[in-house]
């Protein structure tokens, strides 16, 4: 019996020390306090972070107090018996402010009477930290979203619905943000552009142009930068955009004035062009007049030819002043279906008769099949003027003092089809564009002109205006040995 008693001991022994080794070295706070609220125990954890001095209250040693917490769950257990759970706050020894999520329950003697209470505490500082970091990583992303001058639009990536976005919406769309969320952004188009918008956004695609509506239903220009992000654990379409009004604006301006430009260029060929059937005008005129006078009959086969050659050189001198006319007018940046091969013999006609007083040869190998491209004639013109001047210019800078032995002048104007891309060529055997030089012919006012002889826009909006109908431009020539514009278009599907 003594041996069983012993044992037994023992055995109590060994779980008292357990459970004190527990009691010690759990990673929580734990107190046990009285009704008072003074600590009668409290493990090493405790000790560590909060320092409490002999006989001092839990309120005291927690949060530096002098009087009892305004909502103790410690008191709430002594009072009905029950477990109860709070969040504190306090300010440790250091000065560190801590978080801590509270749970008490009783701790009763043999009669089953509260005579203690146990209140185990776990840190949550960590956690509140992380998600002030949060809140206020929260507030500096809502600060810039809505501070970045141009409207930004967050999208759903599967349907394009609108989930959020910025201040600047209201001042370009005239939309309240609460009328735009839920909402498609494709409503935001005209009809015709929606199925283009949607192809583009959805596969991450920039739009260089669109047409956009205001509330007010006043549509605008505008250009888009689409992205793709994760927001809030979702994956969605960042898409800010732009009003690009006034910029096409004052690009149409620029466009129109190298038009003028060329137009003065122009002058003197067109002056000569026009002379040739006013020659013949007058001469038929003259000769009519004459017989008048002299009271002489005329051949009914003469007065045929003549009136004919009056009537046809007439009409010369008409399509010459139209094509002027056309040439000149204010042309918008639409799409149409265009002929390349007609475009490029229109532009060509302007110049026909100069280039040949000047002794340039103008030479042609247009594809006879050609399948049409969607452009503005108006404008598709001007960028092939502008590069036939430009073969003009280096050829007689080229061929500038030197006798009649020297090569031949050309202009080889070549259109071709590949794989569904039509590609216009305008070549001559002027100077060439050295190499250093070629990547920059087609920024704004460059030039490898002398000075007062161009503006250095030609090209530059002739990129424009070739990138505006999604087609590229390049060149490839060799220092002293004439070069090589190469303009490539899409062609248009069939309807």
């Amino acid at each position: 019996m003594d041996r069983a008693n012993k044992n037994k001991q023992e055995g109590l022994n060994n779980r008292e020390n357990e459970y004190q080794i527990l009691f010690e070295e759990s990673p929580c706070y734990i107190t046990v306090q009285n009704r008072d609220l003074k600590l009668l125990k409290y493990n090493r954890e405790f000790e560590k972070i909060f320092a409490p001095e002999a006989g001092d209250y839990c309120f005291k040693a927690y949060k530096g107090r002098s009087e009892r917490c305004p909502d103790c769950p410690v008191l709430k257990t002594f009072e009905d018996g029950q477990p109860h759970v709070s969040e504190e706050k306090a300010v440790t020894k250091d000065g560190i402010e801590t978080y801590w999520l509270v749970k008490t329950s009783p701790i009763r003697n043999e009669k089953g009477e509260v005579v203690a209470a146990m209140e185990m505490s776990l840190d949550l500082t960590h956690i509140r930290f992380l998600e002030k970091e949060i809140e206020r990583s929260e507030e500096k992303y809502r600060t810039v979203f809505n501070t970045i001058p141009h409207p930004v639009f967050v999208l759903d990536s599967d349907n394009l619905m609108i989930l959020d976005c910025n201040d600047r919406v209201k001042a370009l769309y005239g939309f309240e943000k609460e009328e735009l969320l839920k909402k498609s952004f494709l409503t935001l188009f005209e009809p015709a552009q929606k199925a283009y918008a949607s192809s583009r956004i959805s596969s991450v695609s920039d739009i260089e142009r669109v047409k956009q509506i205001r509330k007010t239903g006043r549509p605008f220009d505008a250009s888009m930068h689409v992205a793709s992000a994760n927001y809030f654990g979702y994956k969605v379409l960042i898409v800010i955009a732009s009003d690009i009004t006034m910029r096409l604006i004052a690009e149409q301006h620029v466009i129109q004035a190298g038009k003028m430009a060329i137009l003065g260029e122009m002058a003197t060929g067109i002056a000569h062009e026009l002379n040739q059937p006013l020659s013949v005008i007058k001469t038929a005129s003259s000769f009519l007049s004459r017989k008048v006078i002299q009271r002489q009959a005329i051949d009914s086969d003469v007065l045929r030819t003549l009136t004919d050659e009056i009537d046809s050189h007439v009409d010369r001198a008409s399509r010459i002043i139209n094509h002027m006319r056309e040439f000149g007018r204010k042309s918008e940046v639409i799409k149409e279906r265009v002929q390349v091969n007609d475009v490029l013999r229109r532009a060509v006609d302007f110049f026909r008769q100069q280039l040949k007083l000047r002794g340039i040869e103008v030479v042609e190998e247009l594809h006879r099949e050609l399948p049409l491209v969607l452009a503005e004639t108006n404008r598709l013109e001007q960028v092939f003027i502008n590069l036939i001047l430009n073969a003009r210019d280096s050829i007689e800078e080229r061929w500038e003092g030197r006798n009649h032995l020297a090569p031949l002048k050309r202009i080889t104007l070549g259109t071709s089809l590949d794989e569904g891309m039509i590609t216009v060529q305008i070549t001559d055997t002027g100077t060439g564009v050295p190499e250093g030089l070629q990547d920059k012919i087609f920024e704004p006012f460059f030039t490898t002109k002398k000075i007062g002889k161009g503006t250095g826009l030609g090209l530059s909006i002739s990129y424009g205006i070739v990138r505006d109908y999604d087609g590229t431009i390049s060149v490839r020539s060799q220092e002293g040995e004439g070069a090589t514009f190469i303009i490539q278009f899409p062609a248009a599907r069939e309807v």
